[in-house]
């Protein structure tokens, strides 16, 4: 298991489903990037993301490779990558479309502060 602080990449289904219910039992926000190995805006805003999750430990970043877990992507009606999800109680609080680093941080920061109220 990853430490907090980092993008845990998440590569089999049960995994995601372990990932999810840790944050649920933890009441933490999970943020989700959905990209691919193949995607220049993903390889782009991959170093951004870990700079965030080493700044907000109390936040749970997953990555999921669009190729790997197709079921999810389904699941999640992901149609464009980088596609960020942001998570609470296994719910959609928040969605972000693109490798938009100022969205992703004010995002965050909206829904983490959230959860210290």
């Amino acid at each position: 298991m990853a430490e907090e602080g980092q993008v845990i990449s998440v590569h089999t289904l049960e995994s995601w489903k372990e990932q999810l219910q840790r944050a649920k039992d933890s009441n933490k926000l999970v943020v989700v990037d959905f990209a691919a190995s193949w995607c220049a805006p993903c390889r782009f805003i991959a170093p951004i993301l870990a700079e965030i999750a080493k700044l907000k430990p109390e936040v749970i970043f997953l990555k999921v490779d669009v190729d790997e877990l197709r079921s999810v992507v389904k699941e999640w009606f992901i149609e464009s990558i980088p596609t960020f999800l942001f998570l609470k109680d296994e719910k959609l609080v928040d969605k972000v479309v693109g490798a938009k680093k100022e969205a992703q941080k004010v995002t965050i920061e909206k829904h983490s502060s959230a959860i210290d109220c």
